[in-house]
Formats: structure tokens, C-alpha cells, sequence
């Protein structure tokens, strides 16, 4: 399991004929996988290089909030 505590929604894409796994709270982190663990893992990978990447950037990470507080 991920070090991160955001929360990732997974859902069937049509379109990509594929799992899409996302983290809201981080604009446009988003992978996918031909599995829910797939892109279960994949995100995990994405979450970890969009925070290094922001960090390098100087840029703001928001805290992880929870549950589709957003929504």
C-alpha cells in the first residue's frame, strides 16, 4: 500500500478500454491499468512522481483531506 493518504476513485473508461485510477486532490494525477490493481499500483507510482515534481517546481502539495470532500 501507498505512503500517500489521498484518495484515488477507480472506474471502467470506455473510451480507453481500460481501469483509470485517479487522485482528485492532485490536478491531473491520474493513471491507468487492464486491472483495479493495476491501476491501483499505477497510480501509486504517478502520486509519488507528481509530488516530487511539484516539490522540484516549488509549487504548493495539498494535505490529503479524505473522503470526496470535494464532490
Amino acid at each position: 500500500m501507498g505512503k500517500y493518504k489521498y484518495e484515488i476513485i477507480i472506474y471502467w473508461s470506455q473510451e480507453d478500454e481500460s481501469f483509470v485510477a485517479e487522485a482528485p486532490e492532485l490536478p491531473g494525477c491520474a493513471a491507468d491499468g487492464d486491472t483495479h490493481m493495476e491501476a491501483l499500483a499505477n497510480i501509486e507510482v504517478v502520486i509519488q512522481e507528481w509530488i516530487e515534481t511539484t516539490k522540484e517546481l516549488g509549487c504548493h502539495i495539498p494535505e490529503p483531506k479524505g473522503r470526496l470532500v470535494f464532490a
